[in-house]
């Protein structure tokens, strides 16, 4: 697996941390279409593509019962956004130790390991970057 973690790419395999829907492009995570959407919340076409999306992550997380974290179902500002937040990647853990063979304590742990904290200490929320955590799974627990 290549990438850069400064720009988000879709992973789609259930053993990989999925991120952020993206906005960028006509197929999404296009760099060189990179933007947000603009919808306001009242926008029908936001509305399909939230639903859509949580659709798909309930279709793809059985196990996950709680809340969808709303960075799973929203583009960023950019669309190419690399990280999600740490309970985004949290809701996604059963489905990754299912498909890797492992438990779920071992992809929280590599989870925790990969969780930033805000920047400067008060910017922003705690984040985990998609494709660092999906080369350190890869590293750790290759899928068998």
């Amino acid at each position: 697996m290549i990438g850069s973690s400064l720009i988000g790419q879709n992973f789609t395999k259930p053993e990989y941390l999925h991120p952020r829907p993206s906005a960028a492009g006509s197929d999404g995570y296009d760099a060189s279409a990179s933007t947000g959407s603009n919808y306001g919340p009242t926008n029908q076409k936001l509305i399909d593509r939230v639903k859509a999306s949580a659709d798909q992550f309930r279709k793809e997380n059985p196990d996950y019962s709680g809340p969808i974290p709303s960075d799973l179902v929203t583009a960023s500002g950019s669309g190419l956004d690399p990280d999600i937040s740490a309970a985004s990647a949290e809701a996604q853990a059963p489905r990754i130790a299912k498909a890797r063979g492992i438990t779920v304590e071992q992809v929280r742990q590599l989870i925790a390991g990969q969780t930033e904290g805000r920047s400067l200490g008060f910017l922003g929320e705690p984040r985990v970057n998609v494709l660092a955590l999906n080369l350190d799974l890869d590293r750790q627990f290759p899928k068998r």
